[in-house]
């Protein structure tokens, strides 16, 4: 938990991905992420968090439903969403808080 306060402290935004195993969507979004990874390169760092093997800091950060991707900036969160977001659409919304 300390680990993660400080990953989401950066100055760098970092965008954190709430997944599961078992998540059809959240195995969708694996290569989506891989492709922003590669357009935005290291503007923003990616986290991903499993669930099921850290459910305290799922229920902290009020994770309903997976996938739930949540971007952080100086440890204030920026964006949020729940659901499968699309290469572009995300690319756009990173761009604008990196």
């Amino acid at each position: 938990m300390s680990k993660f306060s400080e990953i989401i402290n950066q100055e760098k935004p970092v965008l954190v991905d709430f997944f599961a195993e078992w998540c059809g969507p959240c195995k969708m979004m694996n290569p989506i992420l891989k492709e922003v990874k590669d357009v935005i390169q290291d503007k923003i760092s990616i986290l991903k968090i499993d669930v099921d093997k850290n459910q305290s800091l799922a229920a902290k950060f009020q994770v309903r439903g997976v996938p739930t991707l949540i971007l952080y900036k100086s440890g204030k969160q920026v964006w949020r969403q729940s659901g499968m977001v699309q290469k572009n659409e995300l690319v756009s919304i990173l761009n604008r808080f990196s």
